[in-house]
């Protein structure tokens, strides 16, 4: 018998890439997705003639969602990607932004207890804020204004960290801790908000690149597949190993690197433009991936300017 898994933001780009590998893998694979949310369903369209495909309507923070899933689906696994990761867009929506990571990893962990399933929480290197200690490693607690305008974001994931361990310690819950650092790849979204879309959107239309700040703050960039590799390397770990660990590629960058980059592989000539340093935007970014190398024997494999010339491709059939 196949193994059924749940996938929290099913609709977003982890979670389709995500949905296609576990069907290839076998799995009969079940997507959660709000009734309100109609965009980027094209995402998973592709899936919906799969007979082992199968979305449910429901809303994360609602229990009474989650009380349906369980009388429905009784899955073996879970994997709760859902909460928007660009601040453009989790700044929006603060209040809904933080109850969704809280209360979505509240119901469910309840809903992993009930059916003694395994839970993958997708956490984010903005547990890590404003890092002091550079690059960042698994042990280090961060640097994290808990009253800013990105708190709603950081301070939720950090907080449904919290709850996967306790209702480990306390419930016997297997979870599993992933920190996803940025992640890029084809069907971003043209409004994304974050740096590579920004700058390939805007390449391609031949707009001026803005960087915010003087461009030399860093970070480090993965291609979605690796991602989606590490998680599926996670979730298949001894059921005693929580975690957290740090998936996300070594190689760092400044954003004028990566603006120039985006330039050169898509022979724009748009120019370069400097804006303000949004608030308690990151200086620098950069995960330490020993454990990822150890415990999962993973590591990314597609290196920066291969990853964007398929993203740029991407973009072009888009535009």
């Amino acid at each position: 018998m196949s193994k059924k898994a749940l996938i929290t933001g099913v609709t977003g780009q982890d979670g389709s890439y995500l949905a296609e590998l576990l069907l290839e893998k076998g799995y009969e694979v079940h997507g959660m997705v709000r009734r309100s949310s109609t965009e980027k369903r094209e995402r998973i369209e592709h899936l919906n003639g799969n007979e082992h495909f199968h979305l449910h309507y429901g809303d994360l923070a609602d229990s009474m969602s989650i009380v349906r899933l369980v009388s429905t689906i009784r899955p073996d696994e879970i994997y709760n990607l859902a909460c928007p990761a660009s601040p453009v867009h989790y700044q929006y929506d603060p209040i809904k932004t933080i109850n969704t990571s809280v209360f979505g990893a509240v119901n469910m962990l309840e809903l992993a207890k009930g059916v003694k399933a395994k839970l993958l929480q997708g956490s984010t290197s903005e547990v890590y804020g404003d890092p002091v200690k550079h690059p960042q490693t698994e042990e280090y607690w961060g640097n994290v204004n808990p009253i800013g305008v990105r708190s709603c974001y950081d301070e939720g994931k950090r907080c449904a960290e919290t709850l996967c361990m306790d209702y480990h310690r306390q419930a016997g819950v297997v979870v599993k801790i992933i920190r996803i650092f940025n992640t890029y790849g084809p069907r971003m979204a043209q409004n994304d908000g974050r740096v590579v879309s920004n700058f390939i959107v805007n390449a391609l239309q031949g707009k001026d690149i803005e960087i915010y700040g003087d461009g030399t703050q860093t970070r480090s960039f993965q291609y979605v597949d690796d991602l989606i590799d590490g998680m599926i390397r996670m979730m298949a770990t001894e059921d005693e190993f929580s975690g957290p660990v740090n998936l996300g590629n070594p190689g760092e960058f400044t954003m004028l690197e990566l603006a120039n980059l985006v330039l050169e592989l898509t022979g724009s000539k748009s120019r370069i433009v400097f804006g303000t340093l949004p608030e308690d935007d990151p200086r620098k970014r950069r995960p330490d991936i020993t454990l990822a190398k150890t415990k999962l024997s993973w590591q990314p494999m597609i290196p920066l300017r291969d990853g964007l010339l398929k993203t740029i491709d991407y973009f072009k059939s888009q535009l």
